[in-house]
């Protein structure tokens, strides 16, 4: 990989190190070796090991626990989000988001896998005044919430097992295996998910993939759908439910999607 002149400006070679390496892993989505990052870079292992690890640390990378390989994290996506209009997933999926929560009465809120947790990247707040919702940069349970097992379910046999590792270092316990691959078999078959809230009484969570242009899942847009005792929400569970298919069909081809 070959290195830009910096001659004429003010030289941090640390920081020149940590781009380097942030640019040449989004090349690599399956990570890569301290050792292969010097070599593409022309550099020493010893040059870059106490830089990845630090990275590491802050939470720019991420170091998978099976293969040793270091990944850029959505770390960096939350900050562009916080710090930029320019995120293509979140720009696709706002103006859906905002028509999601006026015609169904429900906030939405879309999620994307981040090591072994979801993380939440947009909101869409239910324009009543009775609503439930969740916050931007909220953690999301990646092997029992709606979101999580749609995420699980759609995305690749590597990238699943690369997910569920990830919570189970984070959860300090294994994983019944047998019984997640048969939750996730239902949820594949459906092509998405609803069911009760785990944590919250009655709410329902509904959540659908949206697909990038690359056809992977990119997110998981869901709906907590908030049922009131007095019956007065703005639509059913149907409803909504078709609602949330149609927003996500609609983000999926803005961000390039094409069903086979």
């Amino acid at each position: 990989m070959e290195r830009k002149s910096l001659k004429g400006t003010y030289a941090a070679p640390a920081i020149e190190k940590a781009f380097e390496i942030i640019e040449l892993l989004t090349a690599y989505p399956e990570g890569a070796l301290v050792s292969e990052m010097a070599s593409r870079l022309g550099r020493t292992v010893g040059e870059l090991f106490r830089i990845v690890v630090v990275m590491e640390q802050l939470g720019y990378l991420r170091k998978s626990s099976r293969t040793d390989r270091y990944t850029v994290s959505y770390k960096l996506l939350d900050m562009a989000f916080r710090a930029t209009p320019a995120q293509n997933l979140v720009r696709a999926a706002l103006p859906e988001m905002q028509g999601l929560a006026l015609f169904a009465g429900q906030s939405c809120h879309l999620v994307v896998a981040n090591g072994g947790s979801g993380l939440v990247v947009a909101v869409e707040q239910q324009p009543e005044t009775r609503g439930f919702s969740l916050r931007v940069g909220a953690r999301i349970d990646m092997l029992q919430s709606c979101s999580g097992q749609v995420i699980l379910a759609l995305s690749s046999p590597q990238r699943r097992e690369q997910i569920i590792a990830a919570a189970e270092k984070e959860r300090s316990a294994p994983v019944d295996r047998e019984q997640l691959a048969r939750q996730l078999d239902i949820v594949r078959q459906q092509g998405f998910d609803s069911r009760k809230s785990p944590i919250t009484h009655g709410v329902t969570d509904i959540s659908f993939p949206v697909f990038g242009f690359d056809g992977q899942i990119a997110a998981a847009l869901t709906i907590p759908f908030l049922e009131l005792i007095d019956g007065s929400q703005k639509i059913d569970l149907s409803a909504a439910r078709d609602l949330l298919r149609a927003a996500v069909q609609r983000i999926s081809d803005t961000l390039g999607y094409q069903p086979g």
